[in-house]
């Protein structure tokens, strides 16, 4: 596959919406220790890297494009984090809203849920042992 230096290089790149993009981005490097990579205009769009290997781009509403509205939800971001207790208390501490603390699943995985000012959601999540799917319930279908 080509490269590109003016697109993320992960192979699945969420855009999420937000009334204010520069905001976003800010509270992003905060909250979640993500990296500005790329920005397009002043307010319009931005591209960050999380990880080795993860991309997000954060685009401003406008068009048929719109923020997050209303109760419910429509989508969470999973991140993979090195300590999701580390990871949560950043996230809270720079305002984000609790949505789930931080829990130790049967499937082997940490984690918790928060929501950013936009109300868009993001599960951080610390794998904290190796756990076979036919334990807890799951079917391999094809291996990773």
């Amino acid at each position: 596959m080509r490269t590109n230096r003016s697109a993320p290089p992960a192979t699945v790149t969420p855009v999420l919406v937000y009334p204010d993009v520069r905001a976003a981005v800010a509270w992003l490097q905060e909250a979640l220790g993500f990296e500005e990579r790329v920005r397009i205009g002043e307010d319009h769009r931005a591209q960050l890297r999380v990880g080795a290997d993860g991309a997000v781009v954060v685009a401003d509403d406008g068009g048929d494009r719109v923020a997050p509205q209303g109760p419910g939800h429509t989508h969470e971001i999973k991140v993979r984090v090195p300590d999701v207790d580390a990871a949560f208390a950043r996230a809270r501490d720079a305002g984000a809203t609790v949505v789930s603390e931080p829990t130790t699943f049967e499937y082997g995985e940490r984690s918790c849920v928060v929501a950013d000012p936009a109300g868009h959601r993001w599960e951080l999540t610390q794998t904290v042992r190796d756990v076979d799917p036919g334990e807890w319930g799951g079917v391999v279908v094809a291996p990773w």
